[in-house]
């Protein structure tokens, strides 16, 4: 029997998995949601034997099963494949005692490449399977690296087009020059006087107008989203929790059926919550530990129950966290409390107060860093083994941390930190970490030198980044985002 997708808000309207992923938000504002989480059909054993590629089938049949097997085959080898600068996609790192699983091997070095490399074969497929003849626009608000590798994605593909807001100065210097200097040809970009939540906000507002919607389709647009707010967003992440369980049985470092923890640095609370499904699915997790910055929303919402974003919004340095409203976590509300009802009066009493109270049994752990504890991380672990972490992996590797000697013997699980992009992103503000004698350096400069103090290469996606043409030179206010995709439509 067919999954099929719900609005986490009540909408009375069950889409197929392929028409989820074509709407990206649901009409009443809520995200789409399985009606069921489904349990993996293969034994847990055979996860070991599988590729990336042959993972990533067993895994997304389960979850998006209106896909042939041929048409979800061709997306994965279409995504996976020499883009990606290792053949294990998503390798495990042993660092002294900790593991890492590296996410960012692809295109644009983040970990967002592992969805959003897929992300544009499932939309063109799912339009086609539901004969939408409308040209396709993404909109979507980043918070430094989903715009990136949207963008990457979806340039020049056919009978689409990619809207890109971030926060003009809340990213990096590198994530602003990866997404300014992007070619192709539907690809438009626009820097936001404000913050991410601003953006995201503005975005989110815009999938709900239903009369801005009307007039664009009479047009021959629909509008769909890259964000993981879009479950063919999310459901991509959810194989790299099974592959990364696989390598540490290989690896001998867990039997098969240990209980294994995830520590994952989190901002819209998306990367996190496919290790849920993951494990609703059938993978022995054990608990989620997740890793918040100053801007520690989700740190208080686990360990108080009241998620609350009346506080002052922290620019910190690992940008692509610096979030008070995790679209995702809507998600969670829906599944633990298995309540529509209850879930749309939570997201109404956000709307209206900037806050509520929420309180269930969950295997998630909230853990924070501040900015001094992100820097001394990072320090901390390249003289102790040379290993090299950007500003969001240490962010988790110290709540990591924190998180066990809290626990002390009471969690004997073994644990994985999902590393979210390459230190080369930041590189400035991990050599600043490492050495205070870097601390005016150039963002530009600081490639070369962090390449020279790590003995690593400079990835290819950002080297000589500063030289690249500067295209898209757009910086509007959060209010005129509708007019500003109003032009470029007309």
């Amino acid at each position: 029997m067919s999954i099929k997708f719900k609005s986490t808000r009540g909408d009375k309207n069950y889409v197929s998995a392929s028409m989820a992923i074509v709407n990206g938000i649901a009409p009443d504002g809520g995200l789409y949601v399985p009606e069921d989480i489904p349990k993996i059909d293969f034994k847990l054993e055979e996860i070991t034997q599988y590729s990336y590629k042959e993972l990533a089938y067993e895994v997304l049949k389960l979850i998006l099963d209106d896909f042939t097997q041929d048409e979800l085959k061709d997306c994965i080898n279409s995504a996976y494949d020499s883009k990606f600068d290792t053949e294990l996609i998503a390798p495990l790192k042993k660092a002294g005692n900790d593991y890492f699983l590296e996410l960012f091997h692809g295109k644009t070095i983040a970990f967002k490449d592992m969805a959003l490399s897929i992300l544009p074969h499932l939309l063109k497929t799912a339009a086609k399977k539901n004969n939408v003849n409308e040209q396709i626009v993404i909109l979507t608000a980043t918070s430094g690296d989903t715009g990136k590798a949207a963008l990457e994605g979806f340039a020049d593909v056919e009978d689409t087009k990619i809207i890109v807001f971030f926060p003009q100065e809340g990213v990096s210097d590198v994530q602003k020059a990866q997404m300014v200097t992007q070619k192709g040809k539907n690809t438009f970009v626009a820097g936001i006087k404000g913050n991410f939540d601003d953006a995201q906000s503005a975005v989110k507002k815009i999938f709900t107008d239903k009369a801005f919607a009307d007039k664009l389709k009479e047009k021959g647009y629909v509008f769909s989203s890259a964000n993981s707010i879009n479950i063919g967003r999310l459901a991509p992440q959810i194989v790299y929790y099974f592959y990364a369980y696989a390598q540490m049985v290989k690896s001998q470092a867990i039997k098969m059926g240990d209980e294994l923890n995830f520590t994952v640095p989190t901002g819209n609370f998306g990367n996190i919550l496919a290790g849920f499904y993951a494990k609703n699915m059938g993978l022995p997790i054990g608990n989620l530990i997740c890793a918040s910055n100053d801007n520690k929303v989700l740190y208080d919402f686990f360990k108080t129950g009241i998620y609350d974003i009346n506080r002052e919004f922290i620019v910190t340095v690992s940008p692509s966290m610096d979030i008070l409203i995790s679209s995702n976590l809507e998600r969670l509300l829906y599944h633990l409390s298995q309540s529509s009802e209850k879930t749309n009066e939570l997201m109404k009493k956000l709307s209206a107060e900037g806050k509520y109270s929420f309180k269930a049994q969950s295997c998630f752990k909230g853990e924070y860093a501040s900015i001094k504890e992100t820097f001394d991380a990072i320090k901390s672990k390249f003289e102790e083994c040379g290993y090299v972490m950007d500003t969001h992996t240490a962010v988790a590797y110290c709540g990591l941390k924190k998180y066990l000697a809290e626990a002390g013997n009471k969690d004997k699980n073994k644990n994985v930190i999902v590393s979210t992009a390459s230190p080369y992103k930041f590189a400035k503000e991990v050599l600043k970490a490492i050495d205070e004698k870097y601390n005016d350096i150039d963002p530009f400069a600081a490639l070369n030198t962090l390449s020279e103090v790590s003995s690593t290469a400079i990835p290819e996606p950002v080297k000589d980044i500063d030289k690249r043409e500067i295209i898209h030179k757009s910086v509007i206010n959060r209010d005129d985002i509708k007019d500003y995709i109003s032009d470029i439509l007309k």
